[in-house]
């Protein structure tokens, strides 16, 4: 056994220096997320009474999909507040950051030749994997202690030392759940793209299993590993089982995984992919539809996934008004707007985030040329009748595309659910409008994206940084009272808001005019820079 494991220490080590910023970012962004929610709910709700108000209103069966089931009830104090509203959403949170690195660790290094190199030397055969794992399980410990010290040394009322802990170790469960699920994952595919495709396709499964078990049937719930970690009903009842019950299911797929890993041959998978074509069709013998073709089956999904997402929110427009008028927090995130309902308002306010969510494909577009770049791929397609420009035009156009695409599906789903559910409500098109509207801005990020691309491939981290920045200063921006300047420094911000606003030509120019500059200068980068190999 000591052989199969010989130089883990080493490996290990190795991971920890690779994310030296990654790890830090995630753990730090997620604990400081959680300790100000917390801060916040404390201040805008200072009375038994306006927590009671909510309380009634976290019955409404749509607020129960999205959130959870609630519990605390009948003395809905902060901590039951809290976790109600943010346990589920932090936990996803967790779960992503756990698929990410573990995908990067495991199935893409062995995908790029660097784990045959590694089992050249004298390291054993499963010591890569369990680096990988014991740098998740390092992640996860440090993120589930961090957030519940930093809970508890907030001093608010019902949020004990007890509560806290529970808190921050559900999350880091759930971490590790999907730390295991994707080291599966790893032995199943073939690829780090079907690795992290399959992973969120478990993790989207466990949100919607759950939504329907919270809804209509408590024993669907716990079918999910999402269900399970809501069940310790934190700061209430403090139930460390399901807690418990999720930490073993996360060594067993860990286990799993070990054993998978040893019997299978290195660069082959348990799901071999399918025969490819014996001729490439004219659209693949161009880089175009060679990008078209490497992220196909990603974009699909994505595409898919808005749908759901649009056709979900628009599923509860229908009581919306009753709803949103009773909760004091959500009319301080919705914009200001006499003369238009809330419906209008909430409108406004989710097309903003689906916009930045669809945002993330694109940019994920972008990023994959870098990724060919760094695997020493774009060099044979660079060596041949291709130049630089038409390369990078290629995915750009690609990343354009998939940002109208994901918007038009998003505000589809949104509109048609809307529309089906609403008896006299906003009109279809103004659904399509108010998310067309958000493409500037997106275009904007993208085009940060080919900058960095062109001038600093390392860094491309920046963009993924400022995509979350603009998340939590347009959404969060009305309830924390943020000073005009810090929500102006986003490109969301200056989008016109409709249907409560007018169209505003002038600033949508604007926003186009400087993400199209901000593109070529990218593009100047990435014809003169050196490319990596």
């Amino acid at each position: 056994m000591n052989s199969l494991l010989n130089k883990t220490g080493m490996l290990l080590g190795f991971i920890l220096r690779q994310d030296k910023i990654r790890i830090p970012v995630w753990i730090i962004s997620l604990a400081i997320l959680s300790v100000i929610t917390a801060g916040a709910f404390e201040g805008l709700y200072p009375t038994q009474e306006s927590r009671q108000a909510i309380a009634e209103t976290m019955k409404n069966p749509a607020m129960t999909a999205m959130l959870g089931k609630g519990y605390g009830i009948d003395d809905y104090t902060y901590g039951a507040m809290f976790a109600h509203e943010m346990l589920l959403f932090t936990a996803i949170i967790a779960a992503i950051m756990s698929i990410l690195l573990t995908a990067r660790h495991t199935r893409a290094e062995e995908e790029d030749g660097r784990f045959e190199m590694i089992r050249a030397l004298p390291a054993g055969r499963l010591a890569n994997l369990s680096a990988a794992m014991l740098s998740l399980v390092i992640t996860n410990v440090i993120l589930g202690l961090l957030t519940g010290l930093g809970l508890f040394a907030m001093g608010i009322e019902s949020m004990d030392l007890n509560g806290s802990l529970l808190y921050g170790s559900a999350l880091g469960v759930t971490g590790l759940f999907f730390a295991g699920s994707t080291a599966v994952f790893a032995q199943l595919s073939e690829s780090s793209r079907g690795t992290v495709g399959l992973s969120f396709t478990l993790l989207g499964a466990a949100y919607l299993v759950r939504a329907v078990g919270d809804v209509s049937n408590d024993a669907l719930s716990w079918v999910s590993p999402l269900g399970w970690v809501l069940g310790s009903e934190v700061y209430v009842n403090n139930y460390w089982w399901p807690v418990a019950m999720t930490g073993a299911a996360a060594l067993l797929l860990i286990g799993l995984s070990f054993y998978l890993n040893a019997i299978r041959d290195m660069g082959s998978g348990f799901l071999p992919s399918r025969p490819g074509r014996k001729h490439a069709s004219n659209l693949l013998q161009s880089p175009f539809g060679l990008a078209v073709r490497l992220q196909r089956t990603g974009m699909i999904s994505w595409a898919v996934g808005m749908l759901l997402i649009g056709a979900s929110y628009g599923s509860i427009f229908g009581d919306l008004e009753s709803f949103f008028s009773e909760i004091d927090m959500m009319q301080q995130l919705l914009p200001e707007a006499e003369g238009f309902s809330l419906t209008e308002q909430f409108t406004a306010k989710i097309m903003s985030i689906i916009a930045m969510i669809s945002t993330v494909p694109a940019l994920m577009v972008i990023f994959k040329l870098k990724g060919e770049e760094k695997a020493n791929r774009t060099e044979h397609l660079l060596a041949r009748a291709v130049s630089r420009p038409r390369l990078l035009g290629s995915y750009l156009v690609l990343a354009l595309i998939i940002s109208a695409v994901m918007q038009f599906v998003a505000a589809i789903g949104l509109g048609a659910a809307a529309v089906s559910v609403m008896e006299d409500g906003i009109p279809f098109a103004a659904f399509l409008k108010a998310g067309v509207v958000y493409l500037p801005a997106i275009w904007v990020l993208v085009a940060l994206g080919v900058l960095l691309v062109g001038f600093l491939p390392n860094f491309t981290g920046l963009a993924w940084l400022y995509l979350g920045y603009s998340f939590f200063v347009v959404y969060l921006g009305g309830m924390f009272q943020f000073d005009e300047w810090v929500g102006n420094l986003s490109p969301f911000a200056h989008i016109p808001e409709l249907p409560i606003e007018e169209m505003n030509f002038l600033k949508i120019s604007i926003l186009t005019c400087i993400a199209f500059a901000i593109m070529a200068a990218g593009a100047a980068g990435y014809t003169r820079r050196d490319i990596y190999g």
